[in-house]
Parts: C-alpha cells; structure tokens; sequence
C-alpha cells in the first residue's frame, strides 16, 4: 500500500510522458527517432526499451572508430538510451538467425526490416 501511494504520487508530479512510437519497414532506426524527436519540439527524450527487426545493423562497438555492419535478419532484443538534437547515445543488442548476440552503439544505417 505505502509503495502504491508512493508511485501514484511520483506520477501525479511528474513531467515524464510515455510516448510509444512504432517505426516501419524501411526507415533508418536512429534517424527515425530523432526526426521524431525534433518534430515534436522536444529538447531531449530518452528510450526506455525497443524491439522489432532489423536488417542490417550497423553496430559501434566498444573502442571502435566504425560501426560493424551486420546482413541478414536480425532481432532487435534491446534499445535503449538518450536522443536530442544535439545527438544521440543510443545502445542496441541484436541476435542473427544462428542465435548470435551482438551489441554496441546503435550507428545511422540501422534498417527497421518489420517492425521497431
């Protein structure tokens, strides 16, 4: 009960919006977002979770100056990060049809191949 009183308070005060956004096949992931982002005016917004496919991915990893590309079909298991005008910082993890699991910076190329 103390928990329930607490995040129905929380939520009552705070300026944090959910804003579901669904992307389509074709669109590029990360410059998709912030088109969306900018459209509606905002400063900054962050990404709490996605999933969809992708195919390819274009994965930074750590310590590297230019993304991976990944072909083939892809599962988006894992989106998540910030995005604002002045750039984005978004993480992603992707499985290959072997069930291989890759993850890094999510870099412009990123092609929604269903849905995200």
């Amino acid at each position: 009960m103390v928990m329930r009183k607490a995040m129905q308070a929380m939520n009552h005060h705070s300026s944090l919006q959910p804003w579901p956004l669904r992307l389509h096949p074709g669109d590029d992931l990360r410059r998709s977002l912030e088109q969306a982002v900018a459209a509606r005016g905002l400063q900054a917004a962050f990404v709490l979770a996605g999933i969809g496919s992708l195919a390819p991915a274009l994965v930074r990893l750590a310590g590297a100056a230019e993304p991976l590309r990944l072909d083939g079909d892809l599962e988006l298991l894992s989106l998540c990060g910030s995005v604002s005008p002045g750039g984005s910082h978004l993480h992603l993890s992707v499985a290959a049809a072997d069930g291989r699991v890759t993850g890094g910076h999510a870099a412009y190329g990123c092609t929604v191949r269903t849905t995200a």
